[in-house]
């Protein structure tokens, strides 16, 4: 059994079929917040991030899945539903796996 936000081979396979790259760690890590600040501010605070995470959200405005930053955050619906895909797996049904 997974634990609870692993990258599991299972959800590396599924984030890289969608971004058709690799993926590390960090980038599922960041999905949460992601997904936490879009539900609720809609701005990312730059304080709260590290280079690593910095370079993936360039990554992500690059390939046209968010828009924007600390002055306002704007993200696909596809972006959005694949975030959710992912977190369900990665955290909520991490037992299932």
């Amino acid at each position: 059994m997974a634990n609870r936000g692993e990258l599991t081979g299972k959800i590396s396979r599924k984030i890289e079929a969608f971004t058709k790259r690799p993926t590390c760690v960090a980038e599922l890590r960041l999905m949460p917040y992601i997904q936490y600040q879009m539900m609720n501010e809609q701005r990312i605070d730059p304080a709260r991030l590290n280079e690593t995470e910095r370079a993936i959200l360039s990554r992500w405005r690059d390939a046209g899945y968010i828009d924007g930053g600390a002055s306002g955050l704007a993200i696909t619906r596809a972006f959005w539903d694949f975030i959710n895909d992912i977190l369900f797996d990665a955290y909520v049904a991490h037992r299932e796996q």
